[in-house]
């Protein structure tokens, strides 16, 4: 068996390895059968290039009866974010289509070509009662491929002639191709945002979150959503201790200076596949303080790598959680940026009109999200 490779991430990709989901059968790793030499340049791993699969999902709304998250119902246009932030708590669903939570998850993605179609059938329900969806929570709706496709581009514009309230959370300055229309829905309050801010460092978000926007270019991003009328809200999401903690003040700072209104955390999460990635990423960045990041971790999570735990997920708990909870709610009140308006609960359903225009599902349809047809199709 050879040994195993140095932990190296690949310029672009946020994952060090592919790591294997959690419900793949068989197991591989790297054999020596004497025909490898350790010069031998073709054993070099060959570079993960992004591939977009059409889908042709079945349904298009997701509800959740989380305690701890703000909105019940969601929308994401794409599986897979080529942002390729280490941190996303959404990797893990790459096991379930059998790819890796790892490299797959931010080059091997799906687009849910008949977002929109579905949207508005969902919509021209007699027994449909509006109420805020949030959209691109799960992955970023405005990661690269948007820019092609335009999947966001036209779920936005069903919601804008249902007059359906919506929220937005993104970390890409695509978004603001679309503010004619979020700013049209925001004067009707029909319409927030949200820009997730990690870091201000620029060394560190590029290989953090290594295929979304500069730190400063969000910036300009809230700005400019300001400027039209948008409410907007940043995210700053996750708080990792000895990585971006230390910034936590002045990014809510600088957020606050160009126009956020109001502000959320998020301590890092680590579930399921996750937390191995997480760890790899340490070691090939921050090798020297990995294991500090991770005991102050464990240390807010009650001496585990994470706990799912409702009331103790987003914020963790213990000395550490409560310090960082109170440094961000002095700032906050210092910065002016605890302001409610404009969350989920008050935006405003009651001029919802259903479509008059009702999609029927093309026969092409019929087959799963890879394009393969139905065994009884």
């Amino acid at each position: 068996m050879l040994p195993p490779r140095p932990l190296a991430a690949q310029k672009g990709r946020g994952a060090v390895t592919n790591l294997q989901g959690r419900y793949e059968v068989n197991a591989r790793e790297r054999f020596d059968d004497g025909w490898v030499h350790e010069d031998d340049e073709d054993d070099a791993p060959a570079p993960f290039r992004t591939q977009v699969t059409d889908e042709f999902a079945k349904t298009i709304l997701s509800r959740n009866s989380s305690p701890d998250i703000p909105f019940n119902v969601s929308l994401n246009p794409y599986r897979g974010c080529e942002h390729g932030c280490i941190y996303c708590f959404a990797r893990p669903s790459h096991s379930y289509l059998g790819l890796s939570p790892g490299l797959d998850f931010e080059s091997r993605l799906f687009a849910k070509v008949n977002a929109p179609d579905l949207l508005r059938r969902e919509l021209a329900r007699p027994s449909y009662m509006p109420e805020p969806i949030a959209l691109g929570v799960n992955t970023d709706a405005y990661q690269p491929c948007e820019r092609g496709l335009g999947i966001t581009r036209r779920v936005l514009e069903v919601l804008h002639d249902c007059e359906h309230p919506v929220a937005l959370i993104s970390k890409s300055s695509l978004i603001e191709r679309d503010i004619d229309l979020i700013a049209a829905m925001a004067a009707k309050n029909q319409a927030i945002a949200a820009v997730t801010v990690t870091t201000l460092d620029p060394e560190i978000s590029r290989t953090l979150e290594p295929r979304a926007a500069a730190p400063a270019r969000r910036l300009r991003t809230i700005r400019r959503l300001t400027d039209a009328g948008i409410p907007v809200r940043v995210s700053v999401a996750p708080v990792i201790p000895f990585i971006t903690e230390p910034e936590l003040e002045r990014v809510l700072e600088a957020a606050r200076d160009a126009g956020a209104v109001s502000a959320h955390y998020v301590v890092l999460r680590l579930p399921w596949e996750v937390n191995p990635l997480f760890q790899e990423w340490l070691q090939a960045h921050f090798p020297e303080r990995a294991q500090r990041v991770m005991n102050r971790v464990r240390e807010m999570r009650g001496g585990k790598d994470y706990d799912s735990d409702f009331s103790k997920r987003m914020h963790g708990e213990g000395v550490w959680a409560d310090l960082i909870r109170q440094r961000f709610v002095k700032a906050v009140e210092r910065l002016g940026m605890n302001a409610t308006g404009g969350r989920f609960a008050q935006l405003d359903a009651s001029r919802f009109k259903r479509p008059l225009v009702v999609p029927t599902v093309p026969a092409k349809q019929c087959g799963n999200a890879t394009g393969q047809l139905d065994l009884f199709g």
